[in-house]
Parts: C-alpha cells; sequence; structure tokens
C-alpha cells in the first residue's frame, strides 16, 4: 500500500503471523518471475500466438502484460497459462504506468528495437535496493546502432540493427537479456562477451531458438547470435522459480523444519543448498526435489558475498540475513551487487536482531530469538525475508507494505500455510 493511500481512508492490507511453529511438508515452486518476465516480452519479436505455461500469478507478470496490451497486443490467462497475440502490435512508446513500477519494462528497449525500430519508454521502475543504472543497456545496444535520446523517458531508434561484438563490463541480466532480444533479428552475427549466466538466460535462448533463432553459448560463456528474418510463435513451460524455492528452504531451516521443494535442478540452488550446508541444515537434492531439514540450531557463517551466478544469488541474500540472525555466533555478508540491498536490517533490528552495516558488509550477531512487530516490506526480497523472520519469532507479526512481495510470490500465504506456518492476510479498515 501506497502512503496516499492511507491518507484516503484505504484499508491497510497486512501480513499477520504467529511464530514459532516449524514447516514441515511438501511445496510445488511456481513458475520462475525471473524466467517468465523477459519471455513475455520476447513474444513482440514475432507474429502470431505464443502460449507460456506455468506462468507465475504474480503482480509484475500482470503489469508486463499490461503494457503490452497497451502496445496493441492481445492477451489471455487460464490458470497459469498465458496466451500472446502480438499480431496487432502497433505502438512503440511505453506511457504505462506499470512500467514505472517493474525493472523489467527496460526489456522493451531490445524487442521494440527488433520488432519497430524504435522504442520509449519511462526510467523503469522496481525495488529501491539500488541505482541499478540502464547505461549498461544503452550502450550495449549503440554498439548495435541504436541511437539514444534521454530526457524524462528513454527513446531510441534504430531502423537497422546491425550485429557486431558486445563486450558487457558486467554479466548484467538485464542487460544480456536486451542485447538477446535485439540481435536475433539483427543483420549479420553478434557475440556477446562476458554475458550473465543465469539459469533465466539460457531459458530465454531456448525458448527464442525454438521460435526460429540461432544463439548458442561457447564454452567461454560467451554467447553467438546469427541473426534471423523472422521468428515464428510457440509454446514454453516455464522453469521452477529458484528464489521462491531457496526462500522456502531458508524459512524451513530457520523454523527448525523439514521441508521439500520441487521442480528447481541441482545447479540451480547449488549455492544457496552449500550455505545452508555450512550452517548445519542438512541437505539433499534428488533430480528436481530438494529436501532440507534442521535438528538443533544453525551456525553463523564467518563470511560470505553475492555473486553473479553461479556464486550466492542477491535475490537470496535478504532471507539468507534473517536466518542467520537466529544462529549462533558472528556472520558476515557483503553485497557486492546491489548497494542498497540491506534495508532489511532497520526492520529486523524491531525484532530484536543485532546487525551492523557498514557499507556493502552486514555484520550479524545471532540471538536465539526474534519478538514479534509491527514491520514494513522495504522490497520484494526483504519483505519475503521478513515473513522468515515472523515465522521464526516470538508472539505476532504484522507486514505492511504487502504489495512489495506480491510482485514475486503468488501466495505465500497459501504455500507457507500448507505446511504449518500460521500466517494470514488481514485488512484493516481503520489503517
Amino acid at each position: 500500500m501506497r502512503p496516499d493511500d492511507e491518507s484516503r481512508g484505504m484499508a491497510l492490507k497486512y501480513l499477520e503471523i504467529s511464530g514459532g511453529r516449524p514447516l514441515f511438508g511438501e511445496i510445488q515452486i511456481q513458475g520462475s518471475k525471473n524466467a517468465a518476465l523477459p519471455i513475455l516480452v520476447s513474444c513482440i519479436l514475432s507474429e502470431g500466438t505464443c502460449r507460456i505455461e506455468n506462468c507465475p500469478e504474480i503482480k509484475d507478470v500482470e503489469d508486463t502484460l499490461q503494457i503490452m496490451r497497451e502496445l496493441g497486443c492481445s492477451t489471455k490467462r487460464s490458470g497459469r497459462t498465458v496466451y500472446v497475440n502480438t499480431s496487432g502490435i502497433s505502438g512503440w512508446e511505453i506511457r504505462a504506468t506499470e512500467a514505472s513500477r517493474i525493472r523489467s519494462s527496460v526489456l522493451f528497449l531490445g524487442a521494440l528495437l527488433g520488432r519497430m525500430g524504435k522504442a520509449a519508454l519511462p526510467m523503469p521502475g522496481g525495488c529501491a535496493i539500488g541505482s541499478r543504472p540502464v547505461d549498461l543497456h544503452q550502450k550495449a545496444l549503440e554498439q548495435m546502432g541504436a541511437v539514444f535520446r534521454n530526457g524524462d523517458q528513454i527513446q531510441a531508434e534504430c531502423p537497422l540493427i546491425q550485429g557486431g561484438r558486445i563486450r558487457l563490463p558486467f554479466p548484467s541480466v538485464g542487460a544480456t537479456e536486451n542485447c538477446l532480444l535485439a540481435c536475433v533479428l539483427a543483420k549479420g552475427e553478434s557475440w556477446i562477451e562476458n554475458p550473465a549466466r543465469e539459469p533465466e538466460i539460457d531459458e530465454l535462448c531456448g525458448f527464442l531458438n525454438l521460435r526460429g533463432a540461432r544463439i548458442t553459448r561457447r564454452a567461454d560463456g560467451s554467447l553467438r547470435i546469427q541473426g534471423v528474418s523472422r521468428l515464428e510463435p510457440g509454446v514454453w513451460q516455464i522453469q521452477a522459480d529458484r528464489i521462491v524455492a531457496g526462500t522456502y528452504l531458508m524459512a524451513a531451516a530457520c523454523t527448525g523444519g523439514s521441508l521439500c521443494v520441487s521442480g528447481c535442478s541441482r545447479e540451480s540452488l547449488g549455492a544457496a543448498a552449500e550455505v545452508l550446508r555450512q550452517m548445519g541444515a542438512q541437505v539433499q537434492n534428488q533430480e528436481k526435489r530438494w529436501a532440507v531439514a534442521v535438528r538443533e540450531r544453525l551456525k553463523g557463517v564467518p563470511y560470505i558475498e553475492t555473486r553473479p551466478y553461479p556464486e550466492f544469488p542477491t535475490d537470496l541474500q535478504s532471507p539468507l540475513m534473517t536466518a542467520l540472525s537466529v544462529a549462533s555466533g558472528r556472520s558476515r555478508i557483503r553485497e557486492t551487487i546491489f548497494e542498497n540491498r540491506f534495508s532489511t536490517a532497520w526492520e529486523l533490528h524491531k525484532m530484536g536482531a543485532r546487525i551492523r552495516v557498514e557499507g556493502n558488509l552486514a555484520c550479524i550477531d545471532g540471538v536465539r530469538r526474534l519478538r514479534g512487530a509491527r514491520i514494513q516490506a522495504p522490497d520484494l526480497r526483504g519483505g519475503a525475508a521478513l515473513v522468515l523472520a515472523g515465522l521464526q519469532a516470538e508472539g505476532i507479526t504484522r507486514i505492511e507494505r504487502t504489495e512489495y512481495i506480491e510482485r514475486g510470490y503468488e501466495d505465500i500465504c497459501r504455500d507457507l500455510g500448507s505446511v504449518g506456518a500460521r500466517i494470514r492476510v488481514v485488512q484493516d479498515a481503520g489503517g
């Protein structure tokens, strides 16, 4: 909920959690947010109807579909299956308010340049976890012939995209995706050096190749794209969300429970599983089924830092901070991706956590138990981390600004409630 909503007397929605109950059971993990968004945007590159299965029912997906409708696409959802018909696309300028709420709106740059030869959109939004500049995207697309004019919005034009060699100074997921979306219909051959290696990148490549693109990942990790004249529509099933899965495994760990999650490959959760093992959790993997069990109090981790895949993901840093806040001993986390991703610490302080933040380093002295409190989700992953804190805490925890959590988790109350959590959504008419 936004502050101006409260001033208009609207009901305040919050999560209420009664903590202290270990989680036991199994959760089937939803489709991946970070895979679904670029795959949906990529539908723009062909005419006809694409069918996307296992597409998560989350706010970011709905905002993306709304942007596509305003561009002239037609969309239909039937459960977790989404149909996108792009034959009627006529627009290239995005004015929708949804674009200012989601970071993934920047991906329309590459897709619209590839399909329409020009694009204009507001500065992308999303969580306030850091600057996340778009200059990486812009400089990469400029190497393909795009001309930018930036003011209140991002404007780009490139009637004929030329293939070329693009080297990213940092393996940005979004910049890699934007380059791919622009390159597949470019004239000639393109190379993307130092691209991101996240599973969601390879999934996007798989969907594009299914539709006629010619993308290969080389042994050194670089991507080679041979431009084609057109793409066909296609059908794709979104993989399970590894960040949601990791969040729930950490929820079981910090409550002293035993939980299975299904749908994620061994590689996708490898770094998170290794950290949980260092903390004393028993972690097992069989095909796409992960199980975690904790019999004793978690142990702190002397030092860990977030890094691009396949290292420990920044998206799981906040849930890890919650788990370490109730682990024995001192832990340190260095955040190397987003400079503002420690805002969760200030809310955990209200619950009795002992966390000291110095720049991009957080020092955590674990306590045995957190205390319930009234707190606010600072961002998507931070909101999920506070849910974990409430599950472990003594007493009642109330979490406001739940719209952040809804951006990436289909129904966190349904999922965690099915394995023993006492969690519910409350509408407080009095605010």
